[in-house]
């Protein structure tokens, strides 16, 4: 069974009208009718605030504790997407933890580049924070662009000299934004919704001429001392598969906490499809009692 739901989600990921690369106004509104398409639960509640003054939304389900959080970071490769878009991934991770997942609707590029998302993320965790909200109470997750901006906003926060949350979980995360790693030639058959070229179109439109080397726009090449516990989750059948191994080995490398789910035959964060793919089911799990053993500890 998992092998025939692995081959269709590959046909209906392939079969997309999404094209990464293309013209951002064209391509913002078909993720989003992508994305929302799938309806949400009726116990899903989702509100618009403001945090740090950073627009956010709200995600919360069924017997949440209060005394913890989610901060949640989208994806969309730094041009696309939004908190709003999130919302179903972020209540299924929500669901599993027993938290609220707050999504960040962080300033999205050409109209807004570098460094401003990550301004974005970090405003917002300084609001939790100072409402009240311990950092060892708060987990981190983000996906693709998300995941890579997971990764940045925790180097930014070492950098403000700001304490860092219990974990991170990032999904196949874009932490290369020179899109230079092997995977990016050697899984391009294989990978059904990304392509180096889109990456690399994206990336310019984020860093414009600044060099995407940068280490707070490709965490690869960070420090990553005393970051807290990562979990790094990524389908084999990804172009960004190198960017999550070397963003683990670069974690380890500094003494960091890491664990790397490479889940066989599966695509760019899969997780969002938990009702058609058992893997993404178990790889939520997963990430879910990562976040909850490092709230206990």
């Amino acid at each position: 069974m998992t092998q025939q739901q692995r081959q269709a989600l590959d046909e209906l990921l392939r079969h997309a009208p999404l094209d990464l690369g293309g013209d951002v106004a064209e391509q913002r509104v078909i993720f989003h009718e992508m994305i929302s398409a799938a309806p949400l639960p009726e116990d899903v509640s989702a509100k618009q605030g403001e945090l740090g003054g950073v627009p956010v939304v709200t995600v919360e389900t069924p017997g949440i504790d209060p005394s913890v959080a989610v901060l949640y970071l989208h994806g969309g490769a730094y041009a696309l997407g939004s908190a709003a878009d999130s919302v179903g991934l972020a209540a299924d991770v929500s669901r599993r933890v027993g938290a609220r997942a707050v999504s960040v609707d962080y300033r999205l590029a050409p109209e807004h580049p570098f460094p401003a998302a990550i301004d974005d993320a970090v405003a917002a965790y300084r609001a939790l924070l100072d409402d009240g909200l311990p950092s060892d109470r708060i987990a981190f997750v983000g996906e693709s662009a998300g995941g890579g901006l997971v990764t940045a906003t925790l180097l930014a926060l070492k950098d403000a000299g700001l304490p860092q949350p219990s974990s991170a979980v990032v999904f196949s995360p874009w932490t290369d934004l020179t899109v230079s790693g092997a995977s990016a030639t050697s899984k391009a058959d294989v990978d059904p919704a990304l392509t180096a070229e889109g990456l690399r179109t994206r990336a310019h439109d984020y860093l414009g001429e600044r060099d995407a080397a940068t280490p707070l726009a490709s965490p690869i090449f960070a420090d990553f001392t005393g970051l807290p516990p990562l979990l790094i989750q990524v389908g084999s059948h990804e172009i960004l598969l190198d960017d999550a191994v070397r963003l683990a080995a670069r974690a380890a490398e500094h003494d960091v906490f890491v664990e790397l789910q490479v889940w066989p035959q599966v695509p760019h964060v899969f997780q969002g499809f938990a009702a058609l793919l058992d893997d993404a089911d178990h790889a939520l799990r997963a990430a879910a009692a990562f976040i909850t053993r490092n709230w206990a500890a």
